[in-house]
C-alpha cells in the first residue's frame, strides 16, 4: 500500500481538511509510491494559526537559544543523512551522492544561521547629538513562508528556515508536491531538537496552497525558488498583497572556454556541469560557448566520448552518474526540446531520445544529448530545457561570447575557463550575471555569501541566506534617545537637527 504523505502543523503530522491528494511516483521504476495530501486554503490558514500562537514567545527567544536548537538540529542531519539522502533518490531521482551532496549544502546554511547570535548584533553611535544616542536593531518580521522546487527538496528549503528562524519569525514552507516527503523528516527532525511547537509548518499542496499562502494576510514575507513565469507570478502576487518578496526563476547559464583554457579541465567540468542530477539544476551549465573554430573542434571532440559513456541508471547504483528525469511529462518535454534543436539545424552529436533501460523499462529515463552549432536565435538556446541536453554555440572572439551572456533573458550563473587573469577580471568585472565562476563551472556562493541572478532569474531586491537572507528576514528599525539632565530648553518647533 503506498504511503501518504500528510502536513505538519503545530509539531505533528496531520490529515488536513484538503480533500484532494496525487501520486508520487518513483522515477526508477515509474512506480507509485505515495499519495500526497494536497492543502487546501483551510489548511493553509491553520498553518498560519499555529504559527501566530507560537510568534510573540519565538520572537522573543534569545538568539543564542534559538542557535543552540540550530546546532541540535545540524547534529542530526549529520547522524541521519544517508536516510535523508535515501528519500531524495527515491522521489526525485538523482543519484545518492548527489542527494547527499544538497544536503550537505543544505547543512552549510544551518551552520551560518547557528551565528544568530553575531549576525543580528546592532550598531549604536553616541552622541549623534548633544547628549543624544542613536541604535539600529535587526527585528524579525512574524510569519514567512518558502515554496520550494523539486530538484533539491533539502537544500533549497534549508536556503530559507535556518536564516528565518535564527532571526525569530515562524516559517510555513509548501514543497513541491513532486518531492514531498523530505519536508517532514526536516519538521520532525526540528521539532526533536527543541523547536517549539508552531514555529515550524510543512503544507504539502500544489497551485491552491500557493495562491493561499500569497493572499493570507499573516504572511509577511515569500520566498520562492522555481521557473521565470511561476516566479514572476509569485512576486507580483505577493508585493500587490503587502507581503515582502524574493523570486529566485529559471536560467540558461553559459560556460565560456577560451584558447588557453586547460581543455581536460573544462570537459571534466562541462561533464558534471551539465549532466549532473539529469541536468534538473538552475545552476547547471547548458551552454557552452568555446571561442575560436579550432577551441570548439577539440572541445567537442573530447566531450563526444565522455558523453556516450555517461553511466545512466537508478539513483540507489553506487555506479550510476546520472539518473531518471522527475516524471515521464518532463522526460517528454525534454525530448521535444532535442526534436526542437534537429528541426531548427543544430548537429545532433550525441542523442539521448531512445535510452532504454533492461528492468527499468516503466522509469523516466532519457539519455545524455550534444548538439554543436547552435545558434542564438534556437528554442534549445533560449529557452530553459532542465535536463541533459549540452549546446554548443562557436563564437569567433571572446566580446562575442561576452555579449550574448549579457543579451540573455536569464542572469543566474556563468563560468570561464582560462589561464588569462586578464581576462578572467575583464569577464567577472562586466559580465551581466548575478553568480560567476572563474575555472569553477558551478559557482554556488557558500553559505556565508549570498545565493541569487540577474535579469529573469530574480525577482526581488534581496538575494537567499547569507547576509542578504538575514536583511530579508528582519526588519531595520533605529532608535534614538536623550536622557533627562535636568538642563530643559523648551520646545523646539523647527526640524531636528543633531548639529
Amino acid at each position: 500500500m503506498a504511503k501518504v504523505i500528510q502536513h505538519f502543523i503545530n509539531g505533528q503530522v496531520v490529515a488536513g481538511a484538503g480533500r484532494r491528494t496525487m501520486q508520487s511516483f518513483n522515477p526508477a521504476t515509474g512506480e507509485q509510491s505515495g499519495e500526497v495530501s494536497l492543502a487546501d486554503a483551510a489548511d493553509v490558514r491553520a498553518a498560519v494559526e499555529s504559527a501566530k500562537a507560537a510568534a510573540d514567545a519565538w520572537a522573543e527567544t534569545t538568539p543564542l537559544r534559538r542557535a543552540r536548537i540550530l546546532n541540535r538540529f545540524l547534529r542530526l542531519l549529520e547522524e541521519r543523512i544517508d536516510a535523508l539522502a535515501a528519500v531524495i533518490t527515491a522521489e526525485h531521482g538523482k543519484v545518492l551522492s548527489d542527494a547527499k551532496g544538497e544536503i550537505q549544502r543544505g547543512m552549510e546554511v544551518v551552520e551560518f544561521a547557528a551565528g544568530a547570535p553575531q549576525l543580528l548584533k546592532s550598531e549604536m553611535t553616541e552622541n549623534v547629538g548633544s547628549r543624544v544616542d542613536s541604535h539600529a536593531l535587526r527585528q524579525p518580521l512574524g510569519i514567512v513562508a518558502g515554496i520550494t522546487p523539486f530538484n533539491f527538496p533539502a537544500m533549497v528549503p534549508m536556503w530559507m528556515f535556518p536564516v528565518a528562524l535564527a532571526c525569530g519569525n515562524c516559517f510555513i514552507l509548501k514543497p513541491s508536491e513532486r518531492a514531498p516527503s523530505a519536508s517532514l523528516m526536516l519538521a520532525e527532525w526540528l521539532t526533536e531538537a527543541g523547536l517549539p511547537d508552531g514555529v515550524f509548518n510543512v503544507v504539502q499542496g500544489d497551485k491552491e496552497a500557493v495562491d493561499a499562502i500569497l493572499q493570507d494576510p499573516d504572511i509577511d514575507a515569500v520566498s520562492f525558488v522555481g521557473s521565470t513565469p511561476i516566479a514572476r507570478y509569485v512576486y507580483q502576487t505577493a508585493t500587490a498583497a503587502g507581503k515582502r518578496c524574493q523570486a529566485l526563476g529559471g536560467a540558461k547559464n553559459h560556460m565560456i572556454i577560451m584558447p588557453d583554457a586547460d581543455m581536460d579541465q573544462a570537459v571534466d567540468a562541462l561533464m558534471g556541469a551539465a549532466y549532473g542530477s539529469a541536468g534538473e539544476r538552475c545552476m547547471a551549465i547548458s551552454v557552452a560557448v568555446p571561442v575560436g573554430e579550432g577551441t570548439a573542434d577539440t572541445l567537442v571532440a573530447k566531450l563526444e566520448p565522455k558523453v556516450r559513456a555517461l553511466k545512466i541508471g537508478p539513483g540507489t547504483d553506487p555506479e550510476s552518474e546520472m539518473g531518471p528525469l522527475v516524471t515521464g511529462q518532463h522526460r517528454d518535454k525534454v525530448r521535444g526540446y532535442v526534436d526542437a534543436g534537429v528541426a531548427e539545424g543544430a548537429r545532433l552529436v550525441v542523442d539521448g531520445r531512445d535510452l532504454s533501460l533492461q528492468g527499468y523499462e516503466n522509469g523516466y529515463f532519457i539519455g545524455a544529448s550534444l548538439f554543436d552549432h547552435v545558434t542564438t536565435d534556437m528554442t534549445i538556446y533560449k529557452e530553459e530545457i532542465f535536463g541533459p541536453v549540452l549546446s554548443v554555440v562557436r563564437a569567433k572572439t571572446y566580446a562575442e561570447a561576452a555579449q550574448w551572456v549579457n543579451e540573455h533573458e536569464f542572469g543566474n550563473g556563468t563560468a570561464i575557463f582560462t589561464r588569462d587573469g586578464d581576462a578572467a577580471r575583464e569577464f567577472a568585472h562586466r559580465i551581466k550575471v548575478g553568480m560567476v565562476g572563474v575555472n569553477v563551472p558551478i559557482p554556488v556562493p557558500m553559505a556565508f555569501h549570498s545565493f541569487g541572478g540577474w535579469k529573469a532569474s530574480l525577482f526581488g531586491d534581496h538575494h537567499m541566506h547569507g547576509p542578504e537572507g538575514v536583511r530579508f528576514y528582519t526588519r531595520l528599525k533605529t532608535i534614538t534617545t536623550r536622557w533627562p539632565s535636568g538642563i530643559y530648553a523648551g520646545a523646539d518647533f523647527a526640524m531636528p537637527t543633531m548639529g
